[in-house]
């Protein structure tokens, strides 16, 4: 079992900049997937980034690229989220998930774990 635990959301004007955390506790991370995902009400999670625990390689999804960075602590147990140039279409909640297995890294149905999420408001 591995339990996750974001923070760092909050409210910002455009153009800003949030960091969020992501705390993983419970068993290693080791050969995992970690992903970032976020969901406005009434529509589907949907992917914005990802990142190999072990290797570190990462994928991003196109409206996150040149803006948003995922990185990791492997000290701390820790994947972060640096979200730069904020809009105010990035306004939603922000999950991060653990895929064990397999199945699209890109999709939500293959991520084992989750956490509660970190509102993330953006002000026009």
């Amino acid at each position: 079992q591995v339990q996750l635990v974001e923070s760092g959301g909050g409210l910002v004007q455009a153009g800003g900049s949030l960091r969020l955390s992501c705390v993983a506790s419970g068993r290693s991370l080791s050969r995992t997937f970690v992903g970032w995902f976020r969901q406005v009400p009434g529509k589907e999670r949907e992917f914005v980034t990802v990142i190999s625990w072990s290797a570190g390689g990462t994928h991003y999804a196109d409206f996150a690229k040149g803006r948003f960075t995922i990185s990791r602590d492997n000290g701390k147990n820790t994947v972060y989220l640096q979200m730069n140039s904020l809009k105010h279409e990035d306004t939603a909640a922000y999950f991060c998930a653990v895929r064990e297995g397999y199945g699209s890294m890109f999709s939500a149905a293959s991520y084992d774990y989750w956490g509660r999420g970190t509102q993330v408001t953006v002000s026009s």
